[in-house]
């Protein structure tokens, strides 16, 4: 999974298809990611010394990560993305529509160096 906390992804099925937003947490067990203002739910909470009006709270739900898109950060197309080595041995995404670096997911190792 090449998605990460505070990525912009775009929804690509379901009911908020379209819609874009920041991933505010990514639930890797489950294979889950949590978008912000996709897969809104309604929770009833009862009064209480925290919520003392009580009533509808809205919040997100999970979506499964299978059903977004990286959002590119260069050319801004919800796009695929790889995984490249660097020259330094550093692991990096990319995206496969243009080519540019998305950010680094594995530090520099020796052995895939170039030399």
């Amino acid at each position: 999974m090449w998605i990460k906390t505070n990525d912009t992804v775009e929804v690509i099925s379901g009911e908020d298809r379209g819609s874009r937003g920041k991933v505010l947490r990514v639930v890797r067990q489950t294979g889950k990611v949590v978008v912000e203002g996709a897969n809104r739910v309604y929770k009833h909470v009862r009064k209480s010394q925290r919520n003392p009006r009580g009533g509808q709270l809205s919040k997100e739900m999970p979506v499964a990560a299978s059903n977004v898109k990286l959002v590119c950060q260069a050319c801004g197309a919800a796009a695929r993305f790889g995984a490249r080595h660097l020259g330094d041995g550093s692991k990096e995404r990319y995206c496969k529509k243009c080519g540019a670096g998305n950010g680094q997911i594995a530090p520099a190792k020796a052995r895939y160096a170039k030399k």
